[in-house]
C-alpha cells in the first residue's frame, strides 16, 4: 500500500444503533436500511478526524503519514485485530468488547516507529450464530465469506439484476444487511452511537415501500443527501425496493410494479415484472405479458418476461 509506511495507527468510531435492527425485518411493507446507511455518510465524517490527529501527530513528532476510511485496498480489519481494537468473528467482521459489532475503521499509516498495542484475541467461543443467521448462506466456511452471496454486495454493489436464487431471501433488505452483526452476542455489551451525524434519521428509519416507489430522481437525491446510498443511484435503489414489494405480499403494492414498468431504466422494469409477477393473480400478469412481451426491446428484461411453463 505503501511502501515507506513503518506503523498504523487504527481507530474505530462507534455507531452502534438504538434499537434492534432486525425487528426491521417485522414488517414487509416497509424497507430495511443498513444501520450504517440511516445517517450521514461515516467516510466524511471520520476522514476529516484523521487528518486532524495526523497533521497533530506530524507537528508533535513529524514524519510522514496518509490516512484511510474504507477508500483503498488497505486490510482494515486485520490491522485492527492486530492494534487490539477488537477481533474477526466468524462472518469476518470485527468484534469488540465494549462496542460489539457496531464500528467504522480508520487507519493512518505513518513512517514513524510506534510501539505495538497487544492484539485482541478471538472471543467467539463456540458461537457460530452469525453464520446460521445469513439468509443466502453466504459464509461457505467460518471466517470466510462468499460475497457474490452477501446481500450487502448484492444490493450495493452488483450492478445488473439480482440473481433470482437470491431475491426471495432478500425480503425487505433494500439496502445492506446487518443480519450477522446484529445476532452477535457480544451486542449485549454495545452501547449506542453518540455521534449525531452518524445518527438514524427518522425518515429512514424503516420507511414504507410504497413512498420509496415513488421517488423520482430529485427525490431520491434529496432524501438521501449526505447518504451512502445515494452512490448507488435511483435506478439501482428501485430495483431493490421493487424486489421487497414483490416480496411484501401485499397485493395492495401491486400497483406501484405495474407503474414502474413504464420506466425507461431496463433496470428498474426487469424488476417490476418480477415484483408484479409476484403479487398478481396469474391471469392477470399473463395479460400484461401479452401486452408488453412484443414491444420490449431489452434482452434481459424480455427473460424477466419469461415463463418457465413455456420451456
Amino acid at each position: 500500500m505503501w511502501a515507506d509506511a513503518r506503523s498504523a495507527v487504527v481507530l474505530g468510531v462507534n455507531y452502534g444503533p438504538d434499537t434492534d435492527p432486525m425487528a426491521a425485518l417485522a414488517d414487509p411493507t416497509r424497507a430495511a436500511i443498513s444501520v450504517y446507511a440511516q445517517g450521514d455518510d461515516y467516510h466524511d465524517l471520520i476522514k476529516k478526524r484523521l487528518k486532524a490527529l495526523a497533521r497533530f501527530l506530524q507537528a508533535r513528532f513529524g514524519g510522514e503519514l496518509k490516512v484511510f476510511v474504507d477508500t483503498a485496498p488497505l486490510l482494515e480489519k486485520p490491522l485492527a485485530e492486530r492494534a487490539g481494537v477488537g477481533w474477526q468473528g466468524r462472518h469476518t467482521n470485527l468484534v469488540s468488547r465494549e462496542f460489539g459489532s457496531w464500528l467504522f475503521l480508520g487507519s493512518i499509516l505513518t513512517t514513524l516507529e510506534i510501539e505495538p498495542d497487544a492484539a485482541e484475541p478471538m472471543h467467539c467461543g463456540s458461537c457460530h450464530a452469525c453464520l446460521d443467521v445469513c439468509p443466502t448462506n453466504a459464509f461457505p466456511a467460518p471466517f470466510q465469506l462468499d460475497a457474490r452471496r452477501c446481500i450487502s454486495y448484492l444490493t450495493i454493489e452488483l450492478k445488473g439484476p439480482i440473481p433470482l436464487e437470491f431475491r426471495e431471501a432478500l425480503g425487505n433488505r433494500i439496502y445492506g444487511c446487518d443480519d450477522c452483526l446484529a445476532v452477535c452476542p457480544w451486542n449485549k455489551f454495545a452501547q449506542a452511537g453518540r455521534e449525531q451525524k452518524l445518527a438514524a434519521r427518522d425518515a429512514l428509519r424503516n420507511p414504507a415501500l410504497a413512498e420509496l416507489s415513488r421517488l423520482d430522481d430529485a427525490a431520491f437525491r434529496e432524501l438521501f443527501a449526505k447518504s451512502p446510498v445515494k452512490r448507488i443511484g435511483r435506478d439501482r435503489f428501485l430495483r431493490n425496493v421493487l424486489y421487497a414489494i414483490g416480496n411484501s405480499g401485499d397485493r395492495g403494492l401491486a400497483d406501484e410494479a405495474r407503474r414502474l414498468l413504464d420506466e425507461p431504466s431496463p433496470l428498474v422494469r426487469g424488476a417490476a415484472i418480477w415484483a408484479a409477477s409476484c403479487l398478481l393473480p396469474y391471469a392477470e400478469f399473463e395479460r400484461l405479458r401479452a401486452e408488453r412481451l412484443p414491444a420490449e426491446p431489452d434482452a434481459e428484461v424480455r427473460a424477466e418476461w419469461f415463463d418457465p411453463a413455456d420451456a
